[in-house]
């Protein structure tokens, strides 16, 4: 394990147009995306230290860049989800509107509400006539209507 005095360090989000390519890859799930200061270890074993400024969201296929000028993928990690799926446009603005009042983060695509699984979400959307149905894929969730604060209300 690196002791922090030789730990790399990545500071910043490389440009995803100028890196053709990556030497290294981070998965990580959603709840660490979205930690800017934390130590991972990368897909080939190396310990880093992410220092990234306040507010910062990765999202699959971004590009970090250490200290170093080391390139580093994010994927986002395959983590266990609930999904509800309808035609019903009322039925999917209901789930939103109270997957939104308890601050759920959701991803939302044309007819279909995903989260994390959640035994008591998912109850509360069968309540609501929605049908709940679990998979494992990557999250995505929208990112809040205030760039750069989506975790904190505006008054």
């Amino acid at each position: 394990m690196n002791t922090p005095e030789n730990l790399l360090m990545v500071e910043k989000l490389a440009d995803r147009l100028l890196c053709a390519h990556s030497i290294a890859q981070l998965i990580l799930p959603y709840d660490l995306r979205q930690k800017s200061r934390q130590r991972v270890v990368l897909e080939n074993g190396m310990e880093v230290g992410l220092m990234l400024p306040h507010g910062t969201v990765l999202r699959d296929g971004d590009v970090l860049e250490a200290v170093n000028g080391l390139k580093i993928e994010v994927k986002a990690a395959i983590e266990d989800l609930s999904a509800v799926i309808a035609s019903d446009q009322t039925l999917l603005l209901r789930a939103c509107y109270h997957l939104g009042s308890r601050h759920v983060p959701a991803q939302i695509k044309e007819n279909r509400i995903s989260y994390h699984q959640d035994h008591v979400l998912d109850d509360m959307l069968q309540r609501l006539g929605l049908e709940v149905l679990h998979y494992s894929g990557t999250f995505e969730p929208e990112s809040g209507a205030y760039p750069g604060s989506s975790h904190h209300h505006l008054y």
